[in-house]
């Protein structure tokens, strides 16, 4: 038969306080402290940093890849509207002749992009005016390229000729595309709903 072990009464255990005096031995803390091993790690952070900020771009050459960038896109683009009108008029590729006017676009698009878009390297764009007016300034003229592309794009294409056609709607089709995206998204709708209105009330067809 198991014998049960009798518990001893609480006030028959002995109180004690804690031991408060300091480690007899060093500690991990004192052996880091004796190696600098703090002082390492701080100046292994600043190297680190100070490669990390010499890794960044200049504000000028970053604003340059941007733009390149950007307008590459701007330029697939109109290379591709290029092919497109050409197709739907049945007309044979002149690939020389398409590879240049998309060249030529590419620098157009570059220039205005360049000097347009907002960049922390070119916060002002026209001089003496405060900057917080700077970015309402851009908005007013992205706003105005995309009223008028883009209803100008519809009228030639329903009213123009063919070679009119070929001519015009890749570049205007690119400005217009791209007024739109540097908009805000409320007046990039007003945009919208303007060129729709538009070739509405003249009767044109999308289709």
């Amino acid at each position: 038969m198991a014998r049960q072990r009798k518990e001893k009464p609480a006030k028959s255990i002995p109180l004690k306080q804690p031991d408060r005096s300091a480690p007899s031995e060093a500690t991990l803390l004192d052996f880091a402290k004796g190696k600098n091993l703090f002082e390492q790690a701080e100046e292994r952070q600043r190297e680190l940093n100070r490669k990390d900020d010499d890794a960044v771009l200049p504000p000028g050459a970053e604003r340059f890849l941007e733009a390149a960038l950007w307008t590459a896109t701007l330029a697939m683009i109109h290379f591709t509207f290029e092919v497109l009108v050409q197709s739907q008029y049945g007309m044979d590729m002149d690939w020389p002749a398409v590879f240049g006017r998309t060249a030529r676009a590419w620098v157009f698009f570059f220039f205005i992009f360049y000097v347009l878009h907002p960049h922390d390297a070119n916060p002002i764009l026209v001089p003496g005016v405060p900057r917080k007016y700077q970015h309402a300034i851009r908005q007013t003229i992205f706003f105005i390229m995309s009223i008028t592309s883009g209803p100008y794009l519809i009228h030639i294409s329903n009213r123009y000729g063919y070679l009119a056609v070929m001519k015009r709607a890749p570049p205007l089709g690119c400005l217009w595309l791209w007024s739109i995206v540097e908009l805000d998204l409320l007046w990039g709708v007003v945009s919208l709903s303007f060129a729709v209105s538009w070739a509405w009330k003249k009767g044109y067809a999308f289709a």
